[in-house]
């Protein structure tokens, strides 16, 4: 079991959270397999997959040596109690919760925990929260980020969905410790059934994500 601060350089090092929200167990394990394959090193299971907690611990007996997988859409103590002894590293939340935040420390867990504004921003990095995820971004881009980090260039800031391969480097350039992706990645097989379609989109785009990280 990875220990937190292991937890921590898999995400800042690969700079990708995955955000695994699908309509099947099946599939989300399918799907994380082919994205491991890939080169993915966090792992983000939404609560909305049906039987996620079992999804999690499958997971975790897989991959939890060198793998951080977590639970997404963590909204209270308990239920980041219940993701913990699943075999959650990483727990992550589109909003603040100080109970969630304090249950995933007493427990040492990583948090990823959402804010939007300057103010909420400010109030979830007192609160205790590792990374602060921005939530919602389909209506933030990375001038927004650009905007914020501004005044706050020491918040570890994750915007959680929109990053794409052509847009990336603007994400990091504006400021963001790591992204959250999701369909770009995880959809990349619906068409044709073949995993390994999961497993390319998933080395592509972190190959995307470090070269925007590189000096030019």
């Amino acid at each position: 079991m990875l220990k937190k601060h292991e937890v921590l350089s898999a995400v800042v090092d690969t700079g990708v959270v995955l955000i695994v929200r699908l309509d099947s167990p099946d599939e989300a394990l399918a799907v994380s397999r082919a994205a491991v394959a890939g080169g993915i090193r966090a792992l983000e299971i939404t609560l909305s997959v049906p039987r996620a907690l079992e999804v999690v611990r499958t997971l975790a007996d897989e991959f939890g040596d060198h793998v951080a997988v977590g639970v997404g859409t963590v909204l209270d103590a308990e239920m980041a109690v219940a993701s913990v002894q699943a075999g959650a590293r990483m727990l992550v939340s589109p909003n603040l919760n100080p109970d969630m935040i304090r249950a995933a420390n007493r427990y040492q867990a990583l948090t990823i925990s959402g804010a939007f504004t300057p103010t909420e921003i400010v109030a979830t990095m007192e609160a205790g929260a590792d990374i602060v995820k921005l939530f919602p971004t389909e209506i933030a881009g990375p001038d927004y980020l650009r905007t914020v980090m501004a005044p706050l260039a020491h918040a570890p800031i994750l915007p959680a969905g929109g990053a794409t391969r052509d847009n990336v480097g603007d994400w990091f350039g504006a400021g963001a410790l790591a992204v959250g992706v999701g369909s770009a990645i995880t959809k990349a097989a619906r068409a044709t059934g073949d995993m390994a379609d999961v497993t390319r989109a998933a080395a592509d785009f972190l190959a995307a994500v470090a070269s925007a990280r590189t000096p030019h």
